[in-house]
Order: structure tokens, then sequence, then C-alpha cells
């Protein structure tokens, strides 16, 4: 079978050199396909459930919450284990799926139990699953800052209010349309929140509750439609807008009647801008800031995705009020880069030592160089097969290539190979084409193979690798 194959390759050997060519050519295109990362992602299947739970004590969420959650996912297909986490105001259940369930089908079944216990769980709690992300999913992390003596429209500095509200409302909306990005969070700031602020002994003089209080605000904060009318082939819409819209639309909803006067909000409660209660912030350079984070949707190029975000970014900085900057604190991007720029550099000061050293063993720079050639075809057939494998070239995929495993075998042949073209021209005389090919031919079959079972031999050694699971095999499959 070896010599048969030997045979057709030196007869046929511009069939091969095309074939060559076409290796190269499938593996430049693969290369503009390869997904790049720093290192592999090691996230298990997961799907996380957070719950807010507002005023919930941790022994509470535990209990209500993260207690029936978590039971009623016992029995998922392909479920692993399941962990949890109880805290002030929330609930987090994180399901763990053997390797190689689809992510979306594993969200699915969850999406099903949770509608199926949505009447188990107090009124008002519903539970979300979170991004469809891993745990190396945050690509990309910037700041929303006011300058010094910066003012808003009013005429008030920026506070940390003013500043997560252009987040939330400017930033964040673009930056979510950037294609694999499947969320971007907010960290810091405070949420702006309309407050109503009843006074009890008011409430009693006229006889209301708060739950009077409540209901007012709910019926006095809707707009109806009430069809149209036909006017000389027009068509005029009627509508009655309801909905508030400012403080003074708060505080004039009325409430009921007292004596046949009207009690509005204003007479029992105050009205005014408020804010969200938080447990924590975030700051830069000892001042408060708001945080942004971009999520990664699974599967994407992290290179690619943080430098989109990091260009949508810049364009939207021209829409940002006078005053206001967002920098970006954290990208993928420069992390992708340094570490395929060491890997890249280690390979090629590696090929060039291999090429020098081959020269000196060798004494030929013209066997030195088609022995190197190997390093090159390795490396484009590599990257094709990491492309249709779905690997990333990180720092395990591409740091664990082997130069000496590469060209072991091809030293062997090509040395042997010099070695008889030299001893059949000892005389000074050049043999005929198809001597040389034939003295080739027996060369290679001399050492092929020994060389082919030398290099099995060291190639056993990371058979081994494929036998790890969990963590480790997704550390070190990629090699």
């Amino acid at each position: 079978m070896i010599e048969s194959m030997l045979r057709l390759a030196i007869a046929r050997r511009y069939l091969f050199l095309t074939l060559t060519l076409l290796i190269i050519a499938i593996g430049s295109w693969s290369y503009q396909q390869l997904p790049i990362d720093a290192v592999p992602d090691i996230t298990n299947v997961q799907v996380q459930i957070n719950t807010a739970a507002p005023g919930y004590s941790p022994l509470e969420a535990e209990q209500r919450i993260t207690y029936p959650v978590e039971t009623a996912l016992y029995g998922l297909p392909n479920l692993s284990y399941t962990r949890s986490l109880s805290r002030y105001g929330l609930s987090q259940v994180t399901v763990v799926f053997e390797e190689g369930t689809d992510i979306y089908f594993a969200r699915n079944l969850i999406n099903t139990r949770l509608g199926a216990i949505k009447d188990m769980l107090p009124e008002g709690i519903e539970p979300e699953m979170g991004p469809i992300s891993t745990g190396l999913g945050e690509i990309f992390m910037y700041t929303v800052q006011a300058k010094p003596g910066a003012l808003q429209q009013n005429g008030s500095p920026y506070d940390a209010m003013a500043l997560r509200e252009i987040q939330d409302w400017i930033i964040k909306p673009q930056l979510a349309q950037v294609k694999g990005v499947v969320e971007v969070n907010s960290i810091g700031g405070y949420n702006k929140q309309y407050h109503v602020l009843p006074d009890p002994l008011k409430l009693l003089n006229y006889g209301l509750s708060i739950k009077d209080v409540e209901l007012a605000l709910q019926a006095n904060n809707d707009n109806r439609g009430a069809g149209y009318i036909e006017r000389e082939g027009m068509q005029l819409l009627v509508r009655s807008p309801g909905q508030l819209t400012s403080l003074d639309d708060i505080a004039n909803v009325i409430i009921t009647q007292y004596d046949t006067i009207p009690v509005k909000l204003s007479d029992v409660a105050d009205v005014a801008i408020g804010k969200e209660l938080r447990t924590g912030a975030a700051t830069q350079d000892g001042k408060e800031a708001v945080l942004g984070t971009a999520m990664m949707l699974i599967g994407e190029n992290s290179r690619t995705v943080a430098r989109d975000v990091a260009q949508k970014l810049e364009q939207i900085k021209s829409s940002l009020p006078e005053g206001v900057i967002a920098e970006a604190v954290y990208d993928r991007t420069t992390l992708v880069d340094k570490a395929i720029a060491t890997v890249s550099k280690n390979l090629l000061e590696g090929a060039l030592l291999v090429i020098v050293v081959l020269f000196i063993l060798l004494g030929n720079l013209r066997a030195a160089l088609i022995t190197a050639a190997v390093i090159p075809l390795s490396m484009l057939m590599t990257i094709t097969g990491m492309v249709q494998a779905g690997v990333s070239a990180n720092l395990m995929s591409l740091g664990a290539l082997d130069f000496g495993l590469i060209v072991d075998g091809t030293v062997i042949i090509v040395e042997n190979a010099v070695r008889r073209l030299a001893q059949a021209q000892h005389n000074g005389s050049i043999q005929p084409l198809r001597e040389r090919l034939n003295t080739v031919y027996l060369a290679t079959a001399e050492v092929i193979r020994p060389s082919l079972f030398g290099v099995a031999i060291i190639t056993i050694v990371y058979i081994p690798i494929f036998s790890l699971t969990g963590v480790e095999g997704k550390m070190f499959h990629p090699m």
C-alpha cells in the first residue's frame, strides 16, 4: 500500500503539486473564517434562571422561589446537576446539562417547566432565563462619565441617575444591535423612578388606604381608542389620551370625592423623582460611574464582535450630550491580539530555528527549504480542520503545535534521499531524471516505515488527552 502511494506520487507528481496548491487555497480561505480567541471556552452547557424578588430575605427567597424552581427542573433530559444561590431580593438557579446538549434545546425544556410552575410561585414573581452566553461572554466593558463642570439642559450637573439614564436609553439600545451581542448589562448609577409618598394621617382623614391610591394610579394611566369618524373621504381617529407623562399629571390624579369635592393625589401624598434601591455601584478613578458590559452570543467570534462593539461605541459618542463621555475599559480584542501575537512570534521563531537547524544538519539549503515547507502546509491543513471542527485559534490550539513532530518524518526521508542521490552521483556524473526519481523512491521506501512508526509512537502520547472530560477536556482537547 505504501509503495503504491509512493510510486503514484512520483509518477503523477504534477497532480500532487496541484493537490498541494488546492490545499494552500482551501487553507487560505479557512484562515479567513477561523475564529480567534485568547483561550478556549471551558464553560459547560448551562442555563441560569434569575428571579428578582424585591423585599425577600435570603431565607424567603430560598423557601418560596429557589426551592420550587430547582425541584421542578429535576428529571429534565440530559440534566447533569443544578446549583442555586439565594440572596436578598434575588434567586438564581444554574442548570448544567451534559456535554453535547444543544443549548437551545435545553432552554426550551426549561422554559416549558417554568411555565408549568408559575402558579406555585408568589404573585408578581417572574423567573427569567439568563442570556445565551458563556462564562467568557463578557467581551467589552465601558464606563459613562461626565466631564467636570458639565451641565444638563436644566442647568444641574450630571449625577449618577442622569448617567444611568443616558446608558439605558441612548448607548445600550444601539450597542444591542451589533451582530453577535446577545445582551448589554448596566451596573452603577440609579434607575429613575416616580415616587408617590402617601401621608398616613391624610389618608385616614379621607378614609382612604394605600390600595385606593394604587388603584387610582392604575386606572388613570391608560390610553383608550374609540374607533374613527369618516368625513369627506378622510378617516379621523378618535382616542382618549390618559397616560401619565409628568409629575403634575400624577399629582392631579383623582382618587375619590369628599363631599362632592374631588380628592387629588397631591392632597394625600407627595410626588417626586426618586431612585431605585441598589446593592452595588461602579467607580472609575475613585469617582462613581456607570459601567456597561456587552455579552457575546454563544459560538460567535469574540475578536470580531468586540471590534464591532468598539467601532459602534465610537459612532455613539457623537450622539451623547455635551460633556458626557463613554470610555472603553476592557476590550477582548486587545487581549486576543496580544495572545495571538505571542503565539505567532513563537511559531515564526520556531519555524526559522527549524530551518536553520535543518540546513546545518543536512548541509543543503534546498533540502532544508523542502523540509521546512511541510510546516506551512501542515498549518494550513490544521486551520482547515479547526474551522470544520469549530475549534478556535487560541493559546492551547496553536501553542500546542510541535514543529519537531511535524518535520520529524520529513527530515528522515529528505536526508536519506539526499544521501542516496549523493552516492549515486559520487563520480560527478548527473543521473537522468528517471533514475533520480527512482533513487528518491528507493530512499523513501527504505525509511518510510520506521519513520511512520516513530511519528505514531509520539502521536500516541497525546491520545490520553482525549479521555479528559468536563472542564479539563474543554481546556486540552484543542491540542
